[in-house]
């Protein structure tokens, strides 16, 4: 029996013993994928939505200095790149589905775990960097007419966020996405095992 060439179906007629098991993985699987796309959906709202907002500043009060208008096209730039290379996912996610042996499930499992690392590590330094930078140009406008004290609280609460996020929602949010992918791929290697050893 070559494992290559059956898909989760046929496992799941075939296979008299550990059905439950093989239904629990479809439906991770399934919650998976959902799951995923769901988060590409909300996030190019949200960013859609932000860029907008952006835009409707820009126009309505009119930044007179270049600084400011340089941190607007910065911070919008950052929002486009991250939108563009994070919507790559969605061919990844659409892949997945039931037609597939359980090697190709596997290999888009880790295909997609390889992307995910890419835009969390390169896309996602890239966006923060570009962003953060965007923000501060874009305040210089507002901070040069305070005092000196009221436009280091502005940058230092600013620099506190970014930062927050940074070292602490972003691997928050790594970790719990490689905790999940992580586990479909060992169940479905789990599989192939199973399957290597019936042969």
């Amino acid at each position: 029996m070559d494992n290559n060439n059956l898909d989760l179906s046929s496992i799941w007629k075939q296979q008299k013993v550990g059905q439950p098991n093989i239904e629990e993985l479809t439906y991770k699987l399934n919650q998976f994928k959902k799951s995923g796309l769901q988060k590409l959906i909300i996030t190019n709202i949200i960013l859609v939505i932000t860029i907008g907002l952006i835009i409707f500043i820009w126009n309505q009060y009119q930044p007179q200095f270049i600084t400011s208008k340089i941190g607007i096209v910065l911070t919008i730039l950052s929002m486009v790149i991250f939108v563009f290379f994070n919507n790559k996912l969605f061919s990844v996610f659409n892949k997945i589905d039931y037609t597939k042996s359980n090697n190709e499930y596997l290999m888009d499992l880790i295909l997609l775990k390889t992307k995910q690392k890419y835009i969390q590590t390169k896309i996602l330094g890239f966006y923060f960097i570009v962003l953060s930078l965007g923000i501060c140009l874009y305040m210089y406008e507002y901070t040069s007419r305070m005092t000196t004290l009221g436009s280091i609280f502005a940058y230092s609460v600013t620099l506190i966020w970014i930062g927050l996020n940074w070292f602490y929602f972003r691997p928050k949010t790594i970790k719990k996405q490689h905790i999940k992918l992580d586990e479909l791929i060992g169940e479905f290697e789990n599989m192939e095992k199973q399957l290597d050893s019936k042969e």
